[in-house]
């Protein structure tokens, strides 16, 4: 097996801990030997863990990319809207190149990511992990073989979680779309990928609903503080007390928002920086809750929904088939297949890894680095080509959405984009 080699843009969460740890426990397959980030700390850390000459160490991408070709591999995990144009320059250098989703806020330059694939003849990779875990799969595999029949709706909710939604979307890094992305595309694209993986026909319709309701400043209770920890008088009635989360039954989660996780550290972070801000006096604007319609070729519907006043974290689903039923819980890796004619229900209890997204993040480096390795031209499960088809649900939901939930014939969307180009 050829050992790759790989440069990581980006070294967030999702680079320095998702793919980044593929290279410590598969050292035989991938080493990663540059790293560009414009945290020196960050930068630093993935140089140490992973043992990268101080001179491969770059404080932006443009200073990897205006060098001569450092490796097989690109791993791309910038902040949403500084995807294109490494993707693009690095295609041309000549990288294979994995992207953390989503590919970007605007619909030409995933169209454009995905024809710059094909055009350099270079394997183009989405982050989305899901199709990898055992869960989904199991379930695709389910469907193909025409177990149900043939699909006839699907209905998929996704509980992003209180807790969750506090932190990332609404004092977090995605919670004001007009610096990175919509919640439907940021959070959800994973959700409308599925959807289309599992239905496996073109989408015609989209139509949506949704809106930001409660962290609003209006809803500030009376009493409430600019930070929680500014004299908020009224924190022992919040759900999202920061300090009670971070200090506590989410500690595990304070290094997202401090490189120093000591107590002190993590009070510092709280007083000065956004995690620590009221959530109904932050500067966010995504959406805490949506719904979406889908149509697909052939008769299918599909209806989504998306929202951040759940206890957990996970996702549900009931695929509805002509032979029979899927009733899935993410939560409990399990789905029941039930037989119309025999009235047989049968459980299906999948592998829980531990690694993230439900052994999708190694799942879907293990798959990309075969793909690599026996490139000859095509591109594979999560490529460009596939994953613009299900950012373009997105994008179109969201337009609906800002338009009163007027339907969106999607071919005729996708045309006046290409038109454009």
């Amino acid at each position: 097996m050829k050992k790759l080699s790989a440069v990581l843009l980006g070294a967030g969460d999702r680079g320095a801990h998702a793919y980044g740890p593929y290279a410590i426990s598969y050292p035989n397959e991938l080493e990663f030997v540059a790293v560009a980030d414009p945290n020196e700390e960050r930068s630093y850390t993935f140089a140490q863990t992973h043992q990268i000459d101080k001179n491969n160490v770059y404080d932006s991408w443009t200073e990897v990319l205006d060098r001569p070709k450092l490796a097989d591999i690109m791993v791309i995990c910038t902040l949403d809207r500084m995807h294109f144009k490494p993707t693009i320059r690095a295609l041309e250098k000549g990288y294979h190149v994995l992207l953390e989703k989503p590919m970007s806020p605007h619909p030409d330059e995933c169209i454009k990511m995905a024809q710059a694939a094909e055009q350099n003849n270079r394997l183009l990779s989405i982050g989305h992990v899901l199709r990898y875990t055992p869960f989904w799969s199991s379930m695709k595999r389910v469907i193909d073989e025409g177990k149900i029949g043939e699909i006839v709706s699907i209905q998929l909710n996704e509980n992003v979680g209180y807790l969750h939604m506090a932190h990332s979307f609404v004092r977090g890094n995605w919670n004001n779309s007009d610096v990175t992305s919509p919640m439907i595309l940021q959070k959800s694209c994973h959700d409308m990928d599925i959807l289309s993986w599992l239905i496996g026909k073109p989408c015609l319709r989209v139509s949506s609903f949704g809106s930001l309701k409660h962290f609003r400043k209006e809803n500030a209770p009376e009493g409430s503080a600019p930070f929680c920890l500014d004299g908020c008088e009224v924190y022992n009635e919040c759900p999202f007390y920061a300090p009670r989360f971070y200090l506590g039954e989410g500690k595990g989660w304070a290094r997202k928002i401090t490189d120093d996780t000591s107590r002190e550290g993590i009070i510092e972070a709280l007083r000065t920086g956004p995690y620590g801000k009221c959530v109904y006096q932050s500067d966010n604007n995504v959406v805490d809750h949506q719904v979406v319609n889908l149509d697909f070729q052939g008769g299918a519907t599909a209806t989504f929904s998306m929202c951040g006043f759940t206890h957990n974290i996970t996702r549900n689903i009931q695929v509805m088939g002509t032979k029979g039923e899927i009733r899935g819980y993410m939560e409990t890796n399990s789905f029941t297949i039930y037989d119309f004619l025999t009235k047989e229900e049968n459980e299906i209890r999948v592998h829980r890894p531990t690694s993230g997204h439900g052994g999708g993040d190694t799942e879907l480096m293990r798959n990309f680095l075969h793909e690599v390795r026996h490139f000859q031209g095509h591109q594979g499960l999560t490529s460009a080509h596939t994953s613009t088809e299900s950012h373009m649900m997105a994008f179109a939901a969201e337009k609906s959405r800002l338009d009163e939930g007027k339907p969106i014939n999607l071919l005729d969307y996708k045309e006046q984009l290409v038109q454009s180009l």
